[in-house]
């Protein structure tokens, strides 16, 4: 595709690019994300236990601005697992990218999301899926992401009190507790219990009463972030630097945690040798992510796929190491300078190339630094041409 040819996304800030219409509220969310933190790094954390996983996340959770798991080869994977990641996404500041790669029918993938021992959409922001068992594979997942929405904007409580004259002491007693930690069952039973012994004794017997509240609320979903990034430019030589990182932080500490918001990534491209997802087999996903821009982010993909005047997703590529070439498994690797330069894509997958390190903070600050570097020379590169 010749220069004269390319999207003007491709020679957008991160930023500029949150301020376009049509995108998820965690589009909106990791573009300023990216722009602030300055990282278009994701890690994919091909590990098998928890402690692996947290360990990780701590290693390089300041260089990315996503971790992208594999929660089914977690041998020890349980909610201990998925609360400890959420903690230190939280902390850190990235988004959970769970690489699940959903591929079935539409009952069949929205359990496989919302069930089980992964039950993934409670804590993973992103997924992926493939599009060959047909599009309303989209709309299945977009529908099990907006119940765990509304099941997770509901609360409900439950309080019990005892009138005077309980055998616990004679003042009024009260429960109130949330739906995920409720032991109200257990109360009862002990009231209960109480009461009848109070009987058999010829104590005064107590009145309990049960009252149930259901409310819902809607701000934990977040709207579109609105915070406009203190560092929305390329520094300049006249620029303090530490000045810049601490703008920089207090404007990640405004612009908060990530909004209780579910997108997905179809998987358009491969990295591998001889894969089959034919030229035609993407033109479809651009079709349907363009159909379905409520939930559909981006792509998974070896280019920008941006084309039309609204096109605005955001490419996540896998397979780079800082040095071209492949494994005996048929993956092809690519440098950060070519993904993000030259192809256009917006944030770049590494494994290896930080799993293998002797020291993988260090590995992924370098990863972190060639990315951003590439990112800047394109976006330089655009306005010259302007």
């Amino acid at each position: 595709m010749p220069p004269s040819a390319r999207h003007p996304s491709l020679f957008q800030s991160y930023y500029e690019r949150s301020e376009q219409p049509n995108l998820t509220p965690l589009a909106t969310y990791l573009l300023r994300l990216i722009q602030l933190k300055r990282t278009n790094l994701c890690v994919s954390a091909d590990v098998s236990t928890t402690a692996e996983l947290l360990q990780l996340a701590e290693d390089v959770g300041d260089q990315i601005c996503v971790l992208k798991t594999h929660a089914d080869i977690i041998g020890d994977f349980t909610d201990r697992t998925a609360r400890g990641l959420m903690e230190v996404a939280r902390r850190k500041k990235f988004i959970i990218f769970e690489d699940r790669k959903f591929g079935d029918i539409g009952n069949t993938v929205q359990l496989q999301y919302t069930s089980g021992p992964l039950s993934i959409v409670r804590w993973a922001q992103i997924v992926n899926a493939h599009l060959f068992p047909g599009p309303d594979i989209i709309t299945a997942l977009s529908e099990a992401a907006r119940k765990a929405i509304a099941a997770h904007n509901t609360s409900v409580s439950t309080e019990i009190s005892a009138s005077p004259g309980a055998a616990t002491g004679g003042d009024n007693e009260s429960l109130e507790e949330g739906d995920e930690e409720s032991d109200d069952d257990d109360d009862l039973a002990d009231e209960a219990a109480r009461t009848a012994d109070d009987e058999r004794k010829g104590r005064k017997q107590s009145v309990v009463s049960v009252s149930t509240t259901i409310s819902t609320k809607t701000e934990t979903i977040s709207p579109q972030p609105s915070l406009r990034p203190t560092i929305s430019r390329e520094p300049t030589e006249e620029d303090d630097g530490d000045d810049e990182d601490d703008d920089a932080e207090a404007a990640l500490e405004e612009l908060g945690p990530a909004p209780f918001y579910r997108s997905l990534l179809l998987l358009a491209q491969m990295s591998s040798r001889d894969n089959m997802l034919t030229p035609q087999y993407t033109e479809a996903c651009i079709k349907h992510a363009r159909s379905n821009k409520d939930f559909v982010m981006g792509f998974i993909a070896q280019r920008s796929l941006n084309s039309e005047k609204d096109d605005n997703f955001i490419t996540m590529t896998p397979g780079v190491q800082l040095s071209a070439g492949g494994d005996a498994h048929g993956q092809q690797y690519n440098t950060p300078r070519k993904v993000i330069g030259d192809a256009g894509c917006d944030i770049i997958i590494v494994g290896r190339g930080i799993l293998q390190a002797s020291d993988r903070k260090r590995a992924a600050t370098e990863y972190r630094k060639q990315g951003w570097q590439a990112y800047e020379e394109r976006l330089r590169s655009g306005r010259k041409r302007r």
